[in-house]
């Protein structure tokens, strides 16, 4: 917590739009967090499942003795808007900073 991923991303996309403006087709590519709280965060509840079925299978079983599938592999949303709201914050005061060192 926070997603530093979404807070990466978020970063970019403010960066960006406030260097090129938020209404062109550079912001809109920069701005896609989708990954951290869709696809991934489901991948990781099936490994949940997948792993629990795998653990009840009997001894004798040629998976019973498989590895563990990674299931931390999302973001839940608090975790990508915090994310988000953070990297927000640094690309806004990155920009200040450099608007009030090249003034």
């Amino acid at each position: 917590m926070p997603s530093s991923h979404s807070a990466t991303v978020t970063a970019l996309a403010v960066a960006i739009g406030l260097q090129e403006g938020f209404g062109g087709s550079h912001f809109a590519i920069a701005l896609v967090m989708y990954d951290a709280t869709g696809v991934r965060l489901h991948a990781g509840r099936q490994a949940e499942v997948l792993n629990q079925i795998v653990y009840e299978l009997p001894a004798e079983h040629p998976l019973a003795e498989s590895r563990p599938l990674r299931e931390l592999l999302g973001h839940t949303p608090p975790q990508v808007v915090a994310g988000g709201m953070l990297g927000s914050a640094t690309a806004v005061t990155g920009y200040l900073f450099f608007r009030i060192a090249t003034s």
